[in-house]
C-alpha cells in the first residue's frame, strides 16, 4: 500500500505527523488488538479533522457493522479490497465508503504487484494466505479466508529481484505456510519451494516463518538438511503443554508428537534454535473445573 501511494505522487510521513490521509491496517487476533485499532482510528481524526481516515485489514474484514458506526472513519476496506486503495482514496467524495467482499469465497492468491523493501539486508516474502485449520481460539480463517498459495513463478521472480538488489536474506511468511500448495494438484509443496529458492544465486540465507509441528517429518527434515542456505532457527507453535487443552483448541497434535518433532529437528540440526508460542489460561466451559485447577 505504501508503494502504491508513493508511485501516485503521495508523500509518506511519520505516523505522529499531521497528514491528509491516514491508513490504519487493523488486526483482530485479540480483543485488545480490536480496541487499539478503534483507538488509533479515532485518535488520528483528532489530529486532522479534515483528513481522510481509512480502515483496512482483518478487523475491518470481520467487524464491518462496528466500524460503520464510528463517525471518524471515512473508508472501510476488506483484505481483498485494499489492493485498490488508491482508487478508493482518489474517488472519495465525503460519503462513507464500505467495501468488504466475502473473503471465504476467494480461491486465488491476491498479488499486490511490486513490493517496497525498507530493509537493506532482509526481505519478507509472502508465499500464501488463509488457513483451513479452524483452531477454536482463532478468528483468522474468517478474516483471511481459506488457504491460497502464491504461484512459485511469482515467488521466485520476486526473490531473484531481491537477491539482485543486494539483499542477502529472505523470510518466507504467510498465514499458514505449512499449507503451501496443498489446495493445488501439482504436488508442489513448501519443501519443494524452499529447494528451488536455495538455487537462486546471490541469495545467502533462507529463513522460515512459523511452522506447525505436523510438518516436521523424517522426509521434511532430511530434505531440509540438504538446503545449504536454510537458517537453523525454527518457530513451532505449541500453544499448550496439556493434551486435553490441545484437543479443546482443535490442534492436530499431542505433546508427545510435539516432543518428537523437536527431537527430530535437534537430530537434524545439532545447533538448532527453537522458539514457540504458548497460550496461557485457555478457558474451559466448566468454570468450577477452572477454579479447581488454580
Amino acid at each position: 500500500m505504501i508503494q502504491q501511494f508513493l508511485e501516485n505522487g503521495y508523500k509518506l510521513v511519520d505516523f505522529d505527523e499531521v497528514a491528509d490521509i491516514y491508513i490504519i491496517n487493523t488486526c483482530t487476533v485479540t480483543n485488545m488488538s480490536d480496541k487499539k485499532s478503534r483507538q488509533n482510528l479515532r485518535r488520528v481524526k483528532k489530529k486532522n479533522p479534515s483528513a481522510i481516515i481509512v480502515a483496512v485489514g482483518c478487523y475491518a474484514q470481520v467487524a464491518k457493522n462496528e466500524l460503520e458506526k464510528i463517525d471518524e472513519i471515512d473508508i472501510v476496506l476488506g483484505n481483498n479490497e485494499k489492493k485498490d486503495i488508491i482508487k478508493y482514496v482518489n474517488e472519495y467524495n465525503n460519503s462513507k465508503v464500505l467495501n468488504i467482499s466475502e473473503i471465504e469465497k476467494s480461491k486465488e492468491f491476491l498479488e499486490f504487484g511490486e513490493v517496497l523493501y525498507l530493509e537493506t539486508t532482509r526481505a519478507v516474502i509472502k508465499i500464501q494466505d488463509g488457513c483451513n485449520n479452524f483452531c477454536t481460539y482463532c478468528i483468522i480463517p474468517y478474516a483471511r479466508g481459506r488457504i491460497r498459495s502464491r504461484s512459485k513463478e511469482m515467488i521466485l521472480k520476486e526473490i531473484r529481484k531481491v537477491a539482485d538488489s543486494g539483499i542477502k536474506e529472505v523470510v518466507l511468511t504467510g498465514i499458514h505456510i505449512d499449507s503451501y500448495g496443498k489446495e493445488k494438484d501439482d504436488n508442489y509443496y513448501l519443501i519443494d519451494l524452499i529447494e528451488d529458492i536455495n538455487k537462486i544465486e546471490k541469495l545467502e540465507r533462507i529463513r522460515i516463518g512459523s511452522l506447525e509441528p505436523t510438518i516436521i517429518t523424517e522426509e521434511f527434515c532430511n530434505r531440509l538438511s540438504k538446503v545449504e542456505k536454510i537458517c537453523n532457527h525454527f518457530h513451532l507453535s505449541l500453544q499448550s503443554g496439556c493434551d486435553a487443552t490441545l484437543k479443546r483448541m482443535n490442534r492436530k497434535y499431542t505433546t508427545e508428537e510435539f516432543r518428537k518433532c523437536v527431537n527430530l529437528l535437534r537430530k537434524t540440526f545439532p545447533e538448532v534454535n527453537l522458539t514457540t508460542d504458548i497460550i496461557v489460561g485457555f478457558p474451559r466451559r466448566d468454570r468450577r473445573r477452572i477454579y479447581g485447577n488454580i
